[in-house]
């Protein structure tokens, strides 16, 4: 099949996460790589930080100050804050062109998601500055990303576990045919490493530390060289602070469970597509992108629970907004995957 490409120009390509926000301009790669954090003012509804400057008073903020996250789940939790957010980074991605013209956007979004949501993407990403936004699953963007060949009739399993959701789908001729989407993933490890120090610890920590213990200790099964790690935190019964070691074995218990959902969401999509496709992964295998694929030993978990051959993508982190970039630069793609366009 011949594939038609379009000249996009400096048009923007978007990786709108519960996690982190990545802008790809084409000719430039990705421009714009910040956690999808704001710090505002409450009393006046300014905003004073964006990016990496609020992510660090995340847990640190004064009474007047606020650092959230717009984007919950992988869908637009709070429209206004988003719509700044998006403005403030097109205008770093665009620089000075930002002023000339306005950009074409192509953004993913999660399987599944309403058309509500749907309609609060388009517009927030409208009044940030857009002249037309199209939006594309991010199953389909991770597959691209991933290197798969969309448009092969051969059925590929891709599994790209984000920082709000775990988005499972079945790809073949450029079309998701099958999918789940657990809006459960990344920011749902922090959360169950939290819980579990609060019940065995009586210790209260904050997200960034749990999210640096899930990258330092993080696995789904045992691995040589496990260790330990000293947090500091606040004790529940006393009130004051104190210093705890917490152990890589501890880490895994308290991850299991979010990692046995995310098998069973596999499971669950492979009941639900055609025979002929469930040949195609078998031979094909299972792919994992996203910042959950780096926790240690998922692959082999999942390959021992599903019996598949599983691999990592080459760049899973970056997997989304490369395929975001890939599509948009497709014509038979975009037309393909395209699930909504203003």
């Amino acid at each position: 099949m011949k594939l038609k490409f379009l000249d996009l120009g400096s048009n923007v390509c978007i990786d709108l996460g519960t996690a982190n926000t990545l802008l790809y301009i084409k000719g430039k790669g990705i421009v714009v790589r910040e956690p999808s954090v704001v710090a505002i003012d409450k009393y006046n509804q300014k905003v004073l930080a964006i990016g990496n400057n609020a992510d660090e008073m995340l847990g640190r903020t004064p009474e007047n100050i606020v650092a959230i996250r717009p984007v919950r789940d992988g869908v637009i939790a709070d429209f206004e804050v988003t719509e700044a957010m998006m403005k403030r980074l097109m205008g770093i991605a665009l620089g000075k062109l930002g002023n000339l013209f306005k950009p074409k956007v192509t953004v993913c979004v999660p399987t599944g998601i309403t058309n509500v949501e749907k309609r609060a993407v388009i517009q927030s990403l409208s009044l940030a500055g857009a002249k037309s936004v199209t939006l594309i699953e991010e199953p389909m963007a991770a597959a691209l990303g991933a290197g798969i060949e969309v448009l092969n009739p051969s059925g590929n399993l891709i599994v790209n576990i984000g920082g709000g959701t775990c988005e499972v789908a079945i790809v073949a001729l450029g079309g998701v045919v099958s999918s789940r989407s657990l809006r459960s993933a990344g920011c749902a490890f922090d959360e169950a490493i939290m819980n579990y120090v609060k019940k065995k610890y009586n210790l209260t920590i904050g997200d960034k530390t749990a999210e640096e213990i899930k990258i330092e200790l993080g696995s789904a099964l045992p691995y040589a060289d496990e260790g330990h790690y000293e947090m500091r935190g606040r004790d529940v019964i006393t009130g004051l602070p104190k210093n705890i070691q917490i152990s890589s074995g501890e880490v895994r218990e308290a991850m299991s469970d979010n990692i046995l959902d995310i098998i069973e969401e596999i499971r669950n999509t492979l009941e639900i597509t055609p025979a002929e496709l469930i040949a195609d992964v078998l031979e094909n295998g299972i792919t994992l992108s996203g910042g959950g694929a780096l926790i240690r030993n998922i692959d082999k978990a999942i390959e021992m629970a599903i019996g598949v051959p599983v691999r990592i993508a080459e760049n899973p982190l970056d997997c989304v907004v490369l395929g975001t970039a890939m599509a948009a630069e497709n014509e038979d793609i975009l037309m393909r995957s395209a699930i909504g366009r203003r």
